[in-house]
């Protein structure tokens, strides 16, 4: 049996992690969201020096123009990749909680079908 704090939790948090009473979703996905934005920055980062790089390296007026829209280009793709990665994170948080929500529901149902005296029979 596991032992219980004063308020009534788990005191074993290591046993909650095993048996997937306690779910780690919501931090292991802020770790991976901002690993993820840093990674677009990194890239916004590449493309700004090389619309610079395109610039300088040419030397003509016609270099700073072309490197101009590769700037502007890029920023509107990083601005996109970040929006995409924000739902693509909120995607999984999402289907997490339901999950969640999923098994509050069953376990009410178990101790409604308890109290009431019927058995519970598994779902079809």
């Amino acid at each position: 049996m596991r032992a219980s704090t004063k308020n009534g939790k788990s005191g074993s948090f290591l046993w909650d992690l095993l048996t997937f009473d306690r779910l780690l979703t919501g931090p292991v996905v802020h770790i991976i969201y901002w690993c993820g934005l840093g990674v677009i920055v990194l890239a916004g980062f590449s493309i700004a020096g090389a619309a610079i790089g395109l610039a300088i390296k040419d030397g003509t007026v016609m270099g700073v123009l072309l490197a101009f829209p590769v700037f502007i280009s890029g920023l509107l793709v990083l601005a996109a990749m970040t929006l995409l990665w924000r739902a693509f994170c909120e995607f999984y948080v999402a289907v997490f909680r339901i999950s969640e929500d999923l098994r509050a529901l069953r376990m009410s149902d178990s101790d409604a079908r308890a109290r009431a005296g019927s058995p519970s029979k598994p779902p079809v």
